[in-house]
């Protein structure tokens, strides 16, 4: 079986394994004074990329949920956590609607959890929404999506 892998630099050890430990719902499996490793079965990787004059490297991560109880449930968790998120119905955003909850981790990468729920004939018309929020740097806002 083949995983995509995912390394992300973070400033603080502990608040990142806090934060990570709470957005997987599981402890790490590997821990060490540099670092910290999850092995996870679920979720499953929805790897995209896209042209879309934004500079090239990691944009966001995010993780594809298969419906809206299963999104509520993953942005419970980060909100019982005390995280901010971002929370978005209806998006519309890489040619798809989806509802969404931004949040952005300890080292300020941004992340997208989210449930897609159609199609869309453009690449999204909620960027004129999120630019109003640029704390938020989701979807849209020197962002790519999903």
């Amino acid at each position: 079986m083949k995983r995509l892998h995912i390394h992300v630099g973070v400033a603080d050890l502990d608040q990142s394994i806090g934060f990570y430990s709470t957005l997987f719902n599981t402890q790490p499996s590997v821990v060490e004074a540099d670092y910290a490793k999850w092995m996870l079965e679920d979720p499953r990787v929805n790897f995209a990329i896209s042209a879309r004059e934004r500079a090239p490297g990691i944009d966001h991560l995010g993780i594809q949920v298969d419906s809206r109880a299963e999104l509520d449930e993953l942005s419970g968790r980060l909100k019982a956590a005390g995280e901010t998120t971002l929370d978005q119905e209806a998006a519309t955003c890489c040619y798809a609607k989806s509802d969404k909850a931004w949040v952005n981790d300890p080292a300020g990468v941004r992340w997208e959890t989210f449930f897609t729920f159609g199609g869309a004939t453009s690449y999204g018309e909620d960027e004129q929404l999120l630019a109003v929020q640029p704390a938020a740097q989701a979807c849209g806002v020197g962002a790519a999506c999903g």
